[in-house]
This record gives C-alpha cells, structure tokens and sequence, in this order.
C-alpha cells in the first residue's frame, strides 16, 4: 500500500490521488492502486518554518527561533509518517516540495522509505532535458531560500528563478489562491511569472510547489498535463514513481 502525507496542502494531497487513479485506471474496484492519504493539514506552515538559518553568533536567539519552528514541523511531519508506517504502508510519499527540506530527518527516524520528490524530478528532468539547459523554477519562498531543488539541479542546469517582483505578485499569490479554493484567479495569477521564464529561454518549467499544477491545469484534460512540452509536474512524476515501487 502507498502512503500519501498530505494536508500541504489538501488540493495537492487530493491532486496526487487522483492522478494516481487516472494513471491506472481499471476495469474493476479491485485492479485499482491501493493507497492510504493522511490528510495531515494541521502541520504547522512550511514556508513560515524555515527561518533565516544565519551561524552569525551575533543572531543566536533568531537562530533558536528557527529551530524551535524547524522542530515543531518536523514532529508533525513525524507523526504523520508514522501513522502510515504503522498502517503498514510500503513506502511513504509527501507531495509537498517544500516539506522535503525536512527529508533527510524525517527519513532517519522512519524504518520504511519516503520517496523524495525532487529527486524523482531530477531523475525525469535528466530524460528530456539536455545537460548545462535552462530549466525554470517557481516555487515558493521557502523552497527557494533552501534549496530544495537548486542543491539537486545546480550541476547538470541552469536554474532559473523569476524575479522577486514576479515572485510575491505572481507566484505568492497564485499559491495562495489555490490554497482558498479560487483557481480561476490562481491561473491567471501565475502567467506573468510563467512568461517570464519562456522570455529566459527555459526550456522546462518545473512547477516546484504542488498546488501550481491545479492552477494551470484545472480546466484541461488529463491528456495535456501528461504531454505537457515545457512544465514539469512533480505531483504527476511522483504519482509515476510511486506506482513504479508499488509494481516491484
């Protein structure tokens, strides 16, 4: 069985079921995938969690501040592993990008493995991409400022962020209007950034924060999220790879 920690948030949980469903569709109930979503939206906000991670000796108390939120999370995130892990899933997927900063912890203290998304991106972004390309990123504040996914990339692509300004008027907020349930407003918030980054010359676009793919892809068929030409969806190569190990 396949473990979903979701709740970061509820649209992107539900996103990665359903995409799970629709890429293995059955003629009956049972030939289905077999899946276990924890809906785990009270864990504390990801984004807000980071902090400024400074060593400067002069920010000691900024920096137990960050760690007394960085903690925080990663208990709650821990507590919702481990309900899977005892619900006897086989692995565990989280389709959140920016909770993966927490990964390499999380996965210490948890016995079955957590597949880890940006990874799994990567690994598919190296299929269709050529090395040394452009390959855009938005996501939000907090995956950016840790490199989630620039620490993976940085040495096979060139990757590329919009600009501050497009970043809190267009990617903040197209995130934020998914997460209120307005997804007409999300897509039409996220096209400047999106513009942005094809003007760049990026070949992909990797849509590094998992309630974007619900804003451009709402209102199109499943058949053009999957021949996308230039977004990467990290819900959908996720909902690939878990069904991969599901399989072995």
């Amino acid at each position: 069985m396949i473990g979903i920690l979701g709740g970061m948030g509820t649209q992107a949980g539900l996103d990665l079921c359903n995409k799970l469903a629709v890429l293995n569709r059955g003629k009956i109930d049972q030939e289905y995938p077999l899946f276990l979503l924890y809906n785990k939206s009270n864990i504390p906000g990801r984004p807000e969690s980071i902090g400024s991670q400074t060593k400067n000796l002069l920010n000691k108390s900024t920096n137990k501040r960050s760690k007394i939120k960085y903690n925080k999370v990663l208990q709650s995130l821990l507590k919702g592993c481990r309900l899977l892990e005892k619900n006897k899933c086989k692995f565990i997927v989280i389709p959140c990008n920016t909770a993966h900063y927490w990964y390499d912890d999380l996965q210490k203290k948890i016995k079955i493995p957590i597949v880890n998304m940006p990874k799994e991106v990567f690994k598919f972004t190296r299929k269709k991409c050529k090395k040394n390309s452009k390959v855009g990123l938005l996501a939000t504040e907090g995956t950016l400022k840790t490199g989630v996914y620039k620490k993976i990339f940085e040495k096979n692509y060139q990757l590329i962020e919009p600009s501050q300004k497009l970043q809190n008027s267009s990617v903040n907020i197209a995130i934020k209007f998914v997460k209120m349930g307005n997804v007409k407003a999300a897509a039409k918030a996220i096209k400047p950034a999106i513009n942005s980054l094809i003007k760049m010359k990026c070949k992909k676009i990797i849509l590094g924060c998992t309630e974007l793919p619900i804003a451009i892809f709402a209102f199109k068929s499943f058949k053009n999220i999957k021949s996308s030409k230039i977004f990467l969806d990290p819900n959908l190569i996720l909902a690939h790879s878990a069904m991969l190990r599901y399989k072995n």
